[in-house]
């Protein structure tokens, strides 16, 4: 069942141990939808770019936050992360018991399931916590402390990820924070299932969804994607590959700080720096 969404308040975020193992789960029930293979384009950059965290760690402990009414996600996780690092141990943890217990035959060596929320049940720094599809049931006001209270649980080198896509991952756009700040905006498109690249932008997640109105950073950034995307319509005839990877090279000419480059970009992929998209006071 769904819980009515209640604000996540200061004595929640504050009222807990270093190991986040007392009281109530700071959270709330959430619809749980899933679907398999949702959370490949996240994914497939958890395992991209972003290996060297998992490589590097003392400690190669990964947590699946709000993984949703069934595992399949979770489960999809720890299997694309062992070929990264063998060692790895992901934890799936939903704030609905009988979810976590649906879950507990799938448990092995390196996979388990635990009844939790933000302030992450598990002993241990994580290197990478995912969060899909979660905080966009908050308000917008509450973002920041749930933030700090992740935050606070990463690893040297750990990275927060607060992201949201469609029901079966075609339009994906996710945040990346380390333990001090947000570092980066990341949006994944499967070609073909959109008209313009702004189309993402109802997958925004929620420290962005509501700023994507004129004046606002990361509404300049869709409408700069849109107008190269435009631009770069003579490469159409080559797919829509060739047009996107145009759209990109126009971008970071014109002065966008992108983080990638044409490795991700042929796959429907692109980052930028969290600086150009932030909201405005």
């Amino acid at each position: 069942m769904v819980q009515k969404a209640e604000r996540v308040t200061a004595p929640q975020i504050t009222g807990r141990n270093p190991a986040g193992r007392q009281g109530r789960p700071v959270g709330n029930v959430t619809r749980g939808t899933t679907n398999p293979n949702r959370m490949r384009r996240l994914d497939r950059w958890l395992t991209g770019p972003q290996a060297w965290r998992l490589r590097a760690a003392a400690d190669p402990l990964v947590v699946d936050l709000g993984y949703g009414a069934t595992p399949a996600t979770a489960v999809e996780l720890s299997e694309r992360l062992s070929a990264v690092r063998p060692d790895v141990r992901v934890c799936g943890i939903e704030i609905e018991p009988e979810r976590v217990r649906a879950a507990l035959p799938l448990q092995r060596p390196g996979l388990s399931f635990h009844v939790g929320g933000f302030e992450l049940p598990v002993p241990g720094r994580p290197v990478l916590v995912r969060a899909f599809n979660v905080l966009r049931q908050y308000e917008e006001a509450d973002v920041a402390g749930i933030w700090r209270l992740v935050q606070d649980r990463l690893a040297p080198d750990g990275l927060f990820i607060d992201g949201t896509c469609d029901e079966i991952g075609r339009r994906v756009a996710w945040l990346a924070l380390d333990a001090k700040r947000p570092l980066s905006l990341s949006v994944s498109v499967r070609f073909g299932s959109f008209a313009l690249p702004s189309d993402v932008a109802e997958r925004l997640p929620k420290a962005l969804i509501h700023r994507n109105v004129p004046g606002e950073r990361v509404h300049t950034f869709m409408q700069a994607m849109d107008r190269a995307w435009l631009e770069a319509a003579p490469l159409a005839s080559f797919g829509n590959r060739q047009r996107w990877q145009g759209m990109c090279r126009a971008l970071r000419d014109a002065g966008w700080p992108l983080q990638d480059g044409p490795a991700r970009w042929r796959l429907g992929e692109l980052t930028v720096d969290w600086e150009a998209v932030a909201p405005l006071a």
